[in-house]
């Protein structure tokens, strides 16, 4: 049997703004990256979210961002390196206190939206967040889009580099994301259950304009905040546990 981890973004909601419904998404992922505050998720929200995970024995992973609460982290900041390293760390450090109030523990970083996609090309970005990540504890892996400078800087940093790839976005030809807001960026529910049988297959996916796409994945990622994200979880893990793919966390 093949296994593949399966994770999702939670613990977004901030204040009276509430996203996705991070217990019912727990019941069926093996890796929760939980946001730090920045984008998304306020404490209370939070902590409960890393409660939920333990008890559902999920893994635990840190979603740093931008701070941008008012674009949910999803747009490009030209952010000072020395600074975005402190405020990666920051972001780790409140998550790690969090976690252990409720019995778990911090196993893993992802950056979030406009970060993750900036340090999969900006150099610069992407080696700032590596030496956060090396500064709070170098065990830690640091999950990243597959040939990604992100990738590369993790392991010349001497990190552990976790590729990834999504079950509901769309892809460019290149690997990249298509951009939120064009078309076919969000994939809906069966296009992205088919999607993420194919990455755990290690089958060639269809990027954007119909050419052939081979990511090499060790975790697959849905949006909790889709809007079908609780039936779209359990629906990809009934799927690849039906082809025979073990769900269990890279960690």
């Amino acid at each position: 049997m093949s296994a593949i981890d399966l994770n999702s973004d939670l613990g977004e909601s901030f204040g009276v703004y509430r996203l996705g419904d991070d217990a019912a998404v727990l019941a069926s992922v093996s890796s929760a990256n939980i946001a730090c505050g920045f984008h998304g998720g306020d404490p209370p929200g939070i902590r409960a979210t890393c409660r939920a995970a333990v008890a559902a024995g999920v893994a635990i992973g840190a979603h740093p961002g931008y701070r941008d609460l008012a674009g949910f982290g999803r747009r490009f900041i030209d952010v000072e390196p020395n600074e975005l390293t402190d405020e990666t760390i920051y972001q780790i450090g409140a998550l790690q206190a969090l976690a252990r109030s409720v019995g778990g523990d911090v196993r893993y970083v992802k950056p979030h939206g406009g970060l993750y996609n900036a340090i999969a090309v900006h150099e610069g970005q992407a080696r700032a967040v590596a030496r956060a990540v090396l500064e709070v504890d170098d065990r830690l892996p640091l999950m990243v889009l597959p040939g990604s400078v992100a990738e590369r800087v993790a392991r010349e940093s001497g990190l552990r580099a976790v590729p990834e790839a999504f079950a509901d976005r769309g892809y460019l030809p290149d690997g990249t994301l298509v951009k939120r807001g064009a078309p076919g960026a969000l994939l809906g529910e069966d296009a992205a259950v088919a999607q993420a049988l194919r990455l755990a297959r290690g089958e060639p996916l269809t990027a954007r304009g119909g050419s052939a796409l081979h990511l090499e994945a060790e975790s697959i990622c849905l949006h909790g905040d889709h809007p079908e994200a609780v039936r779209l979880a359990r629906r990809i893990r009934a799927e690849l546990e039906a082809a025979g793919v073990e769900i269990r966390s890279f960690v």
